[in-house]
């Protein structure tokens, strides 16, 4: 019988071979293994969402938190949303192949670039189940091979989802092996991945910080990973208040377990007075608890009932993933980039103004891989930026930044076509 890191070799080398096939299967193949995930995710749904229940129970009963609790769970409606997510990859233009850059050097050679496929990309990823479909959708389309190590709290999910995509992937002649699934939960199989540069090409962990720094320190092959999302919004003097109440509650609100809400509220002092009671009002109501500072502090004390509480200094810079946000008054815009510069994460960050010139400075000058103007954070998402899909959102500023999607996952090689030229 073969060691849990024998059989990780064996489904490395083959993810290799089958990666080589997936550098030129058509994408015809690859659309219909999509197509097949998609109807496969919908009709086997009630098996889907049976696993995922044994894990979100197991869960609960180990006292996981409600943010992570949350990544965790599968409904009917999350899996129709995966399975459209699948369909919009495979709508998307196939990245592989791709010729760009040509041009004829003054010696007389053609020379430029062919998008072609990483090779195989390993995925280290806790809690989320529709991480397994996201990954293995774009590694499937960008013709790239994937080996999934799921987190223990999700392993009869990930389990049953992986099966659904290596049975769909086979059925449209997808090379054996594209799609491996590594079942064991013992954690030495993650200290192993990451020696293994001889088979993969790219790790993405996605997770906590301390998984996310446990790989990038440890890993033998390159890593493109996020780091925490920790995202301000900054409304300015000059701004549409009702415009800003309804940006800040959606950053806040609408999903307040993921990394691309709202984290810190920044405030002009000149708009304070008459903007911090409304949005309040509008957190109350969904039981958002509010860490002050003291300008913050002595507006919003007059409008009980609000659960406020004095900011200190470890809500500067915290991710909260719940229904907890810090509000700071500023004087100036120049405080509010300073704050985002000390304190922000390099995820997503916003500034709701009617100022044109103040919205050019706070793109030009904030350093993230998102900024918006007029908009909620929480559209930093593979899908809502019409990638289909995501393998993560990067933090990074090399090779990708932001949400990875098909061209995120590919490299390229240089055409070189002479007709008979050599160096001189």
């Amino acid at each position: 019988m073969k060691s849990p890191i024998e059989e990780l070799e064996v489904k490395g080398k083959a993810a290799k071979a089958a990666s080589r096939r997936m550098a030129y299967i058509s994408t015809d193949v690859k659309n219909k293994a999509l197509a097949n995930i998609a109807d496969d995710l919908l009709a086997k749904k009630d098996e889907l969402l049976a696993a995922n229940q044994i894990d979100y129970k197991e869960a609960e009963k180990a006292g996981m938190t409600a943010a992570l609790l949350d990544r965790l769970l599968l409904t009917s409606e999350r899996l129709e949303a995966i399975a459209q997510d699948v369909l919009a990859v495979a709508a998307l233009p196939d990245p592989v192949g791709e010729v760009f850059d040509m041009r004829t050097l003054p010696n007389g050679l053609l020379i430029g670039r062919k998008r072609v496929p990483l090779g195989v990309i390993g995925a280290i990823y806790e809690s989320r189940p529709n991480v397994t479909i996201d990954i293995s959708s774009l590694c499937l389309k960008s013709g790239n091979a994937v080996i999934l190590r799921g987190g223990k709290e999700s392993i009869n999910s990930n389990s049953a989802l992986a099966k659904v995509v290596q049975g769909a992937a086979a059925r449209a002649g997808a090379p054996d092996g594209a799609v491996q699934f590594i079942e064991n939960t013992d954690r030495a199989l993650v200290s192993h991945m990451l020696t293994m540069s001889d088979i993969i090409d790219l790790m993405i962990p996605r997770g906590g910080a301390g998984l996310i720094k446990f790989i990038k320190e440890k890993a033998a092959m390159p890593v493109v990973a996020g780091g925490i999302g920790v995202c301000h919004t900054y409304v300015d003097k000059s701004t549409d208040v009702a415009k800003a109440v309804a940006i800040a509650y959606n950053a806040k609100v609408q999903r307040p377990t993921v990394c691309n809400a709202l984290d810190s509220l920044l405030v002009h002092t000149e708009i304070a007075e008459a903007y911090l009671p409304l949005v309040a009002a509008e957190w109350a109501k969904a039981g958002v608890e509010m860490h002050c500072d003291g300008k913050a502090l002595s507006i919003l004390k007059q409008n009980p009932p609000l659960k406020l509480v004095p900011s200190t200094d470890e809500d500067w810079g915290k991710e909260f993933l719940s229904l907890v946000a810090a509000i700071k008054v500023v004087d100036s815009l120049d405080e509010a980039l300073a704050h985002i510069e000390d304190y922000g994460s390099g995820h997503s960050e916003a500034i709701v103004t009617q100022d044109y010139s103040a919205a050019m400075r706070f793109l030009n000058e904030v350093d993230a891989a998102c900024v918006y103007v007029n908009a909620s954070t929480r559209f930093t998402d593979g899908g809502q930026f019409g990638l289909g899909a995501e393998v993560g959102i990067s933090t990074q500023k090399m090779h990708a930044r932001g949400p990875l999607g098909l061209k995120e996952m590919t490299s390229y090689k240089w055409l070189i076509f002479g007709s008979g030229q050599v160096r001189p």
